[in-house]
């Protein structure tokens, strides 16, 4: 048996209790490079105990519908994933009771989960599954995970 999950398009709002939305929406805050360049500052609350690390992962595509059995956490820092193409990809979220929610980016558009949040794995739909992600490394146990004892299927709602 599987409970069924559909998906949302990612909004800034409805992704707020998880994390940031990482895009380039609106006027840039500030125009660089002899004004070639639009600078748009802050766009994540980058948290951690100890180090931060830019890094590079390649996962594999993902098909819907998904099935969700394991979500994890990172007890010691927030985590970002920021995609390397402009393909949309699925993010996955729960709450503190463990219920899931599931998001489909805008191309071109990364998140970044905070601190202690439930979240899915990395889950390209489509494109190369390249991402710079931004999170703690180092020494520390940063990784909880929870296995689902019935999975969800994560679908589109057509």
């Amino acid at each position: 048996m599987t409970r069924d999950i559909s998906i949302s398009p990612l909004t800034a709002a409805a992704f707020a209790p998880f994390g940031d939305v990482l895009n380039s929406d609106g006027d840039p805050d500030k125009i660089i490079n002899a004004g070639l360049c639009g600078r748009f500052d802050d766009r994540a609350q980058v948290d951690c105990d100890g180090r931060v690390g830019i890094s590079l992962f390649r996962s594999e595509l993902r098909q819907l519908p998904y099935t969700l059995d394991m979500v994890e956490r990172h007890p010691l820092g927030s985590q970002a994933f920021i995609p390397m193409s402009m393909d949309p990809f699925l993010v996955i979220v729960a709450d503190a009771n463990l219920v899931p929610q599931a998001f489909i980016t805008a191309p071109g558009e990364g998140i970044n989960f905070h601190r202690g949040i439930w979240h899915g794995v990395l889950t390209p739909l489509t494109g190369s599954g390249l991402f710079a992600v931004i999170d703690r490394v180092g020494d520390g146990k940063n990784l909880e995970e929870h296995q689902f004892t019935t999975p969800y299927r994560v679908i589109y709602d057509e």
